[in-house]
């Protein structure tokens, strides 16, 4: 087996877990990445060991300072619960049956000011590191590790090719593409990972896409 020190040290954080503080915090703020617009309900399903030790562990303020946008290491992670009253935030922690995702899984449920919801699902996987498995209703592979476009389309020939061309063009490499779809001719998402960041324009020039509704970049790069 091969180990990072990475793993062995696991990240600069707000204790006492990698697992249930460091990556539940992390995971949360990609979610809010991913959700990209503000809200003023939170809601939190959790399952397996977040459900049942979670709450010793800090998980719960954890989960809740990173939806807020605190990272890691902030010390306001201690006083989530505080921090999102101060913001008007509300917050709602639950047990949810996700055991098909990962045993530190959590079902994150973002409520907007415009009535919509922002359903996301993913997992702490150890030493800090994350998982974002679905999106909506739709399946995803977001680890956050590099730098991450994440872009919502309607499914038809030649759109991916479209997008990747103009990532080409910008002399952006992509690493990792992964696509899913809702049906046919539906609603889907390609998940592509980068070893550059996203400028500015690349961003523009993607958007302008047929067929590309929304465009949302993750670029965490305390890990």
């Amino acid at each position: 087996m091969e180990l990072s020190i990475f793993e062995v040290l696991g990240p600069v954080m707000i204790g006492p877990s990698s697992s249930h503080t460091a990556g539940a915090a992390r995971l949360a703020r990609v979610a809010a990445i991913i959700a990209g617009k503000e809200f003023d309900r939170v809601y939190f399903g959790l399952s397996g060991s977040f459900a049942k030790t979670g709450r010793a562990h800090g998980t719960y303020q954890a989960l809740l300072a990173g939806a807020l946008g605190f990272h890691t290491d902030d010390e306001r992670l201690r006083n989530a619960y505080a921090e999102a009253e101060k913001r008007g935030v509300v917050f709602d922690f639950q047990e949810e049956d996700l055991e098909e995702v990962h045993e530190n899984a959590v079902h994150i449920c973002f409520f907007h000011a415009n009535g919509e919801k922002s359903n996301i699902l993913g997992a702490s996987v150890g030493g800090g590191r994350i998982s974002i498995r679905r999106i909506g209703e739709l399946e995803t592979e977001i680890t956050a590790t590099n730098p991450t476009m994440v872009v919502y389309y309607q499914d038809r020939p030649g759109c991916i090719s479209e997008v990747s061309r103009v990532l080409a063009e910008k002399e952006i490499n992509i690493a990792v593409m992964r696509v899913s779809r809702t049906s046919k001719g539906g609603y889907a998402t390609a998940v592509i990972e980068t070893d550059e960041s996203f400028p500015a324009d690349v961003v523009k020039a993607v958007r302008q896409v047929n067929e590309v509704t929304e465009v949302i970049i993750v670029d965490v790069p305390e890990f």
